[in-house]
């Protein structure tokens, strides 16, 4: 039986769908072994030597691994963008089904139990886990580049798709090509990412709280599996989790050390390399270890407030000083094309837009997936006492108005500045010097350039500190009082991957491990929702 004395589980709320189900040793034993670790459970062995033969590997063969890296991604997106398109469309499919029908009544947590946070913490935390890092990077380059060159333009006629064309057919209407670019990347930071969370999220959180099982992924298959989820069916879910939440932080880490070292060198003249990347790898690495060493409430939660924060007062910046009327007008605009644009954009068949389906929505729904057990992890353990309907409403629909709001404010000044002002530094730099330029026109350049570094470096500590402990409750079975040295391993080799990927082909190399991690953890995760809705079916529900 689940232990009634775990805080997190409260009395008499506790409904095992098995009463006599048994937790294996793995899950209730901490063995310590050499160095610190505990070596015990399958799943952070085989992970830990699987991570550690990749970072060998990788560093020892850099010139042969970057053709393979590229070719890998290429492949997995040219030939599954379909598959990774169709899953983000269940998954939205799956929230909103069971947010409109009699599951959405029950309650995480039991009947009786309550919510431990108020609406607008428990909203500044769902915001906060799951998007910071990518709307930094992607902020003013995504809508940019689609307004550019690399959308295949949606033809839509009275209100209804004809075909595929090329974006610079708009080239005459600046005004379609805004809409069309801003929709497309809105697409990308909407409903179908935070859909990707709220299934895995429901999961955890349903069956943790209201079935008494650990707190890892394989308790999600419990319904499907029964007691074989103890043993290697539920080491080898847990691995996949493991290795995708791995790769996907790497990924992020190196996207923000990239636009890290170029803000440096737009402010200060310091060069872009590797060698520079790999500085500030070392560097954010080091802090967030520290961070982990700290503790939960001490280290991470510290570093989020103060990330918010930052946050928030640079949008509130360039919302004043930018062209104030046309980011608050755009916002609804924004928002109405994307709904208008959804069904053409999200549809798996007849697409003629190579570059925006494979390159864009098939890297982005991996790399979401591949994040979808660190930020699913994080959002379960917030969300206790809230209904299944409320806690679907609200992680899909308040987040992504938050990501329409911050694409709007960035992604839309840029435009207008391209636009309007004739300003095109800003749209001809590389991908991670686009939003410093973006600042450069506006006030204070200097100084909002430089909280935007900051920013970056904070948001990935947060993000890097956070997922070292979800990686390490994962990888010891659900425990969360593991060695600190095991918690120190998985945030340094957080690090050391992320170097691998840079001296092994860069963002391309960063970009093939998010989809090759992410397209096996894709068929868990929908396998996952069945498991979940019945799982949800043997739960009792207020009439």
């Amino acid at each position: 039986m689940a232990d009634r004395s775990d805080p997190m589980i409260p009395d008499g709320e506790v409904t095992p769908i098995n009463t006599d189900y048994k937790v294996g040793q793995d899950n209730i034993v901490m063995n310590v072994g050499p160095f610190g670790l505990d070596i015990h459970n399958r799943v952070f062995a085989i992970s830990a030597v699987a991570v550690i033969a990749f970072v060998s590997l990788t560093l020892l063969f850099q010139k042969s691994v970057e053709p393979m890296f590229s070719g890998l991604r290429g492949w997995l997106t040219s030939n599954l963008d379909w598959f990774f398109i169709s899953a983000g469309d269940l998954f939205v499919l799956a929230c909103l089904g069971i947010a409109v029908s009699p599951l959405g009544r029950v309650r995480l947590g039991g009947t009786q139990a309550r919510p431990d946070y108020s609406y607008s913490a428990w909203f500044s935390m769902l915001f906060a886990a799951g998007m910071g890092i990518g709307l930094m990077f992607y902020g003013v380059s995504e809508p940019l580049s689609h307004f550019g060159s690399s959308l295949g333009g949606i033809v839509v006629e009275n209100g209804v798709r004809t075909d595929w064309a090329p974006l610079q057919a708009a080239a005459g209407n600046p005004a379609a090509a805004k809409d069309l670019a801003m929709a497309a990347t809105i697409y990308h930071w909407g409903l179908h990412p935070w859909a990707i969370y709220a299934i895995l999220a429901l999961g955890l959180a349903l069956f943790s709280f209201n079935k008494g099982l650990p707190l890892t992924i394989r308790s999600v298959f419990y319904p499907l599996l029964g007691e074989r989820v103890w043993g290697w069916w539920g080491h080898v879910v847990d691995i996949l989790a493991v290795l995708a939440t791995l790769f996907g932080l790497a990924t992020s880490l190196g996207l923000g050390s990239a636009q890290a070292a170029a803000g440096l060198n737009h402010l200060f003249g310091f060069p872009m390399t590797s060698t520079m990347q790999i500085l500030l790898v070392i560097g954010i690495s080091a802090i967030a270890t520290s961070s982990v060493l700290a503790g939960l409430d001490a280290g991470v939660k510290r570093l989020s407030e103060i990330n918010m924060v930052l946050a928030v007062l640079l949008v509130l910046f360039v919302i004043l000083v930018g062209p104030t009327l046309a980011i608050i007008t755009g916002f609804f605009t924004n928002l109405g094309n994307y709904l208008k644009f959804l069904p053409a954009l999200a549809s798996p068949v007849g697409r003629d837009d190579a570059n925006f389906s494979q390159g864009w929505t098939s890297f982005y729904w991996a790399w979401w997936i591949s994040w979808s057990p660190f930020v699913g992890m994080f959002i379960a353990r917030v969300s206790r006492g809230r209904t299944v309907r409320e806690f679907i409403v609200s992680v899909l629909i308040v987040p992504s108005l938050a990501c329409v709001l911050w694409m709007t404010v960035f992604g839309g000044t840029a435009i207008h500045q391209l636009v309007d002002q004739g300003y095109r530094a800003v749209a001809d730099a590389q991908l991670p010097l686009q939003l410093f330029l973006m600042l450069e026109d506006l006030p204070l350049a200097k100084i909002t350039s430089l909280l935007g570094i900051v920013l970056v470096v904070v948001f990935f500590v947060t993000s890097s500190d956070s997922g070292s402990l979800v990686i390490d409750a994962i990888s010891a079975g659900g425990k969360i009082d593991s060695p600190t040295p095991q918690r120190v391993f998985w945030c340094t080799f957080e690090g050391l991957v992320a170097i691998a990927l840079i001296l092994g082909g860069g963002l391309v190399a960063l970009q093939a491990m998010a989809v090759s991690t992410g397209f096996p953890f894709t068929i868990v995760l929908l396998v996952a929702t069945v498991s979940v809705i019945k799982g949800l079916a043997s739960e009792p529900r207020p009439k």
